[in-house]
């Protein structure tokens, strides 16, 4: 039975480059993301989630994990597995699906120089550009210090907008995520952009994304 699901797990983590992103997901993609997620090996659920992870290492980006509607659920089932809560179906992955508007998720994960005076994440902004099109704004973005040391990991935890202001008691920030929110309508689900990181006009950091190579 192991080898089974490990190798049902290989076949949709190697189908995730023929789709474009889906905005809306149907039954039959809910079940494949939940199963990813609650995949007993390791190496099949990084093997997908590294699929969404854009690695920069430009300071102070690190990396940037882009988070669909269906790495959202297949998040969400995993996260539960975690904590051996393997009750998760339809019911549970429409609850997390509709925590936001559809659309997609940018995490920008920063890491800051250690002597920098930051009381939070400076205001970056996130875009993306595409060639002979307007710039694309997120319609919500969040910025959220970091007061610890990061540990690396696939593991992400899911992207909570609006979250409580974090304070670090005294503790110098170390870095941080940055939340930006775009809407389905806004972005072709098949496209090609850029995502860039900026400061006060400034160019930080660019790399591409190309959603016909997710889901």
């Amino acid at each position: 039975m192991r080898w089974r699901l490990a190798a049902m797990c290989g076949l949709l983590c190697a189908s995730v480059s023929i789709h474009a992103v889906q905005m809306t997901l149907d039954r039959r993609a809910i079940e494949e993301a939940i199963l990813l997620g609650q995949s007993r090996q390791d190496a099949d659920r990084n093997r997908f989630h590294r699929l969404y992870r854009l690695t920069i290492s430009r300071p102070p980006v690190d990396w940037i994990d882009v988070i669909t509607p269906y790495h959202r659920v297949a998040l969400a089932a995993e996260a539960r597995a975690r904590l051996a809560d393997r009750i998760f179906g339809q019911r549970e992955a429409l609850a997390a699906l509709n925590a936001v508007p559809p659309g997609i998720e940018l995490l920008v994960e920063l890491t800051f120089h250690p002597l920098n005076t930051f009381v939070g994440v400076p205001a970056y902004d996130v875009s993306l550009t595409a060639p002979q099109a307007s710039r694309i704004r997120p319609r919500h973005i969040d910025r959220v210090p970091r007061f610890g040391p990061r540990t690396d990991s696939m593991a992400l935890s899911l992207p909570v907008p609006n979250a409580p202001l974090a304070f670090g008691g005294g503790q110098p920030v170390m870095g941080g995520t940055i939340l930006a929110q775009f809407s389905a309508g806004d972005i072709n689900p098949n496209g090609l952009y850029d995502v860039v990181l900026a400061e006060a006009g400034k160019e930080l950091a660019r790399v591409a994304l190309d959603l016909g190579k997710l889901r």
